[in-house]
């Protein structure tokens, strides 16, 4: 199953500046998702399906807010432990190019989403927590949007995205062990830049 455009939509919680690191998770999602969502609405070239653009606001505004190799890993599940290190290397890059180009094509499907955010459930000393919110469309059922983040030195990052009750991770990681099954790690590695080579998912 591919990640719905619901996930790329909340995935926008996470452009930020610098200072935002250090912010509570939950604070952090929400100011920049109100940031974020406001830039994409006020952006032609976004709004007319500038891929460009669109991969543009992804890298620079979103990809610092995840941590790649720790999602990649969990991805991997057992098979990382296979891979050698050049290899583990290789599949961080094409994994986040992969979600890149499959988030960049629902950004170009933005429309009128907004979302609301759920009081955050935590210890106060809580180096992993989970933040809730929700993606609410207009005449739709909303959406549940999860965040799984960990508190690493640079500030907060996102290590898992659970949609509706499916996890990214999970739902990458069923996929990931049927190839390695056919074709070992380098299987994978062919099948994702592969992948990578050809148009932005939608």
């Amino acid at each position: 199953m591919k990640p719905s455009r619901s996930l790329a939509m909340a995935l926008l919680a996470f452009a930020a500046v610098s200072a935002a690191a250090q912010e509570a998770p939950d604070a952090l999602v929400k100011r920049v998702a109100q940031e974020t969502i406001g830039t994409i609405k006020s952006d032609p070239k976004v709004q007319a399906g500038d891929q460009q653009r669109i991969r543009e606001v992804v890298e620079t505004k979103l990809l610092p807010y995840f941590d790649f190799e720790r999602i990649t890993a969990l991805a991997m599940g057992r098979n990382w432990r296979q891979a050698t290190p050049e290899q583990q290397k290789e599949l961080v890059e094409q994994f986040r190019q992969l979600l890149v180009r499959t988030y960049s094509g629902a950004l170009a499907q933005y429309r009128d989403q907004t979302m609301d955010y759920k009081p955050l459930r935590a210890d106060a000393g809580a180096t992993e927590v989970t933040v809730r919110t929700e993606v609410v469309r207009s005449g739709q059922t909303p959406v549940q949007i999860d965040y799984a983040m960990a508190k690493e030195d640079s500030g907060w990052k996102v290590y898992d995205v659970i949609v509706g009750g499916v996890s990214l991770v999970t739902n990458y990681r069923d996929e990931f062990n049927q190839q390695i099954k056919g074709g070992g790690v380098e299987g994978l590695l062919k099948t994702l830049q592969t992948k990578n080579q050809g148009t932005p998912q939608k």
